[in-house]
């Protein structure tokens, strides 16, 4: 297993701009603090980077998911240590109704929603959370359970946009160890959250067979590294489908988006399945609930009738999409369906 970095070299000053250099040109930064270990080493490392007046401001978001009593005194332990160090504090809370199955996937998907919102609000360009290379090495053990494609294999990204607010996860390569360790040579207290140890929550699972895998090698820091190469590769795979559409006579009109379904032969799978996600997304569909099978099982039909120089129309994540014998797609979204009585 790889030795977690000496506790010295976190708090360096050319580590942390190194750690927080994508930061340096925001407007402001959203930090989201739970009040855990890895959040709060997070915020105080931003502290120590950040006490530049030219430097980006810094709120300090907590969420409440109104799921457990604590949570509001969490919150409120993180608002003063946020005071501590002369930073604002805000604590959006998710209402509504809490579904009874997939709570995690909600809570997560409220909580990305809230952060955004906050980030708005406040004026910020930049969202940081503090997910760490264990985070990442659970996250692609469960996409590979799930069955993924290279992309959920890749994991999760650095950087990446959130409707229009940039995401960044600078402790993305630092295990948790060392985090834990941070906290408690430099006396920054924390609080333990109980439904990190709840078995009910796949990831809690995962996370107590990583020490079994460990043992045989997998380690989180090899999960993370093939994390890695994986987003590499689809770097590369995604210019060359980028390449691929732009060469089919791609045409975005009233009509929908349209190109010479060609391509979706002459490439290989992997690329005609790629292009056929980016010719959905330039015609204004929403790909994040798409299933790759799906995306596959249309693909697969498509070459079948380009090939055959048949006319074919299927309908996708919303989409209508229409082969004409002429081998022109078209893609545009599904018009309303009518509900007779």
């Amino acid at each position: 297993m790889t030795a977690p970095p000496p506790i010295d070299a976190l708090l360096a000053s050319d580590a942390l701009d190194e750690l927080f250099a994508s930061l340096s040109r925001a407007d402001r930064i959203i930090a989201a603090v739970s009040g855990g270990p890895d959040s709060i080493a997070l915020m105080h490392l931003l502290a120590r980077w950040n006490p530049v007046s030219h430097r980006p401001p810094v709120t300090v978001v907590t969420i409440d998911h109104a799921l457990r009593p604590e949570a509001a005194g969490e919150a409120a332990f993180v608002a003063g240590e946020a005071s501590s160090l002369g930073w604002p504090h805000r604590t959006m809370i998710w209402t509504g109704e809490k579904p009874v199955t997939g709570l995690q996937e909600a809570a997560r998907e409220a909580r990305y929603r809230l952060l955004v919102q906050c980030a708005r609000e406040e004026g910020a360009s930049h969202l940081v959370t503090a997910h760490t290379r264990d985070d990442q090495a659970e996250t692609v053990l469960m996409r590979m359970a799930r069955g993924s494609g290279l992309t959920g294999l890749a994991g999760m990204r650095r950087e990446r946009d959130r409707e229009g607010i940039r995401h960044v996860r600078p402790l993305l390569d630092c295990p948790k160890e060392a985090l834990l360790s941070l906290c408690a040579s430099q006396g920054w207290p924390y609080v333990s959250d109980p439904s990190n140890a709840d078995e009910r929550f796949a990831r809690v699972r995962w996370r107590k067979v990583m020490p079994v895998l460990a043992a045989e090698g997998l380690t989180a820091g090899r999960l993370a590294r093939l994390a890695r190469r994986v987003a590499q590769a689809e770097e590369a795979l995604d210019a060359k489908a980028q390449q691929a559409l732009g060469d089919a006579e791609p045409e975005l009109g009233p009509g929908g988006f349209s190109f010479q379904a060609g391509i979706l032969v002459r490439e290989p799978f992997e690329i005609a399945l790629r292009v056929l996600a980016l010719a959905l997304a330039k015609a204004g569909l929403d790909l994040e609930s798409l299933r790759l099978h799906r995306l596959e099982s249309c693909a697969v039909k498509l070459r079948a009738a380009t090939g055959d120089g048949d006319a074919l129309q299927v309908t996708i994540a919303g989409a209508l999409v229409r082969l004409d014998r002429s081998g022109r797609l078209v893609i545009r979204p599904e018009p309303p369906r009518r509900r007779g009585r």
